[in-house]
């Protein structure tokens, strides 16, 4: 069971305009023991992630109704939310996956998709957004910077900068960046990072990982198609060469 504990159940707010589904998901997530409230469009559940007390995690729709979940999710990261969020995709939309991750997403599900799996990564996110523990360690440290190539990082201020112009990086794509960093050029295998900044367990299939590595070298390479600092490593996972 993975809600914080039995006297306080993590909050998760469903963004979900088809009936049978969202009465599905409430039904399950109740189950483990998560309390559940239920928006069948954009702008009421815009409307009540906005209010206290606020979810602990939502799921997104994001063909939704009156407010699409692309631009709920735009106004939750404008506005300075960090709430996790797992959108709901529909099968083969890998440009919506794409654009939702860019708006700032934690990760995807792809329609129809198992419960199991849902509850797996619906709790992986809970754990990761709790406060960090000693086995999470003092990263990333409170201040300093790091660099690599033309990239400058700011740890205390999470802000990034190539060839001294801002670069706009999603929360998790930070965090994947600087888990790389860490490593100090080592190799990052793939369940290390998705376990280290997703909190995935290594039974959790995504693609998630690779998506927020594309959006990196997009970003961050000069020529992303030929990558020189965030490398494939075959068969086993990615490394930073500084």
């Amino acid at each position: 069971m993975s809600p914080w504990n039995d006297e306080h159940p993590a909050l998760i707010l469903v963004i979900e305009d088809n009936a049978n589904l969202a009465f599905g998901l409430r039904n399950n997530l109740e189950i483990e023991g998560y309390q559940v409230e239920v928006a069948a469009d954009g702008s009421a559940g815009l409307e009540r992630a906005r209010q206290s007390p606020q979810p602990g995690l939502i799921l997104l729709d994001l063909m939704v109704p009156k407010t699409d979940g692309f631009r709920v999710l735009r106004v939750l990261r404008e506005s300075g939310s960090r709430v996790p969020v797992l959108i709901l995709t529909a099968r083969g939309g890998e440009a919506d996956k794409v654009r939702g991750l860019r708006l700032g997403a934690d990760d995807y599900v792809v329609k129809p998709f198992s419960v199991l799996e849902l509850l797996a990564r619906v709790e992986a996110l809970l754990r990761r957004a709790q406060p960090a523990t000693a086995e999470r360690g003092d990263w990333p440290p409170g201040s300093g910077t790091e660099s690599f190539g033309a990239v400058e990082v700011n740890l205390s201020t999470r802000s990034i900068s190539r060839q001294g112009q801002p670069v706009a990086l999603a929360p998790k794509e930070f965090d994947l960046l600087v888990a790389l960093l860490r490593r100090r050029g080592a190799v990052a295998t793939r369940n290390e990072l998705l376990r280290e900044v997703w909190r995935y367990p290594a039974s959790i299939t995504t693609r998630t990982l690779d998506t927020h590595i594309a959006e990196l070298r997009r970003k961050l390479e000069e020529d992303p198609g030929a990558p020189r600092h965030i490398l494939t490593v075959r068969k086993t996972g990615y490394r930073l060469e500084q």
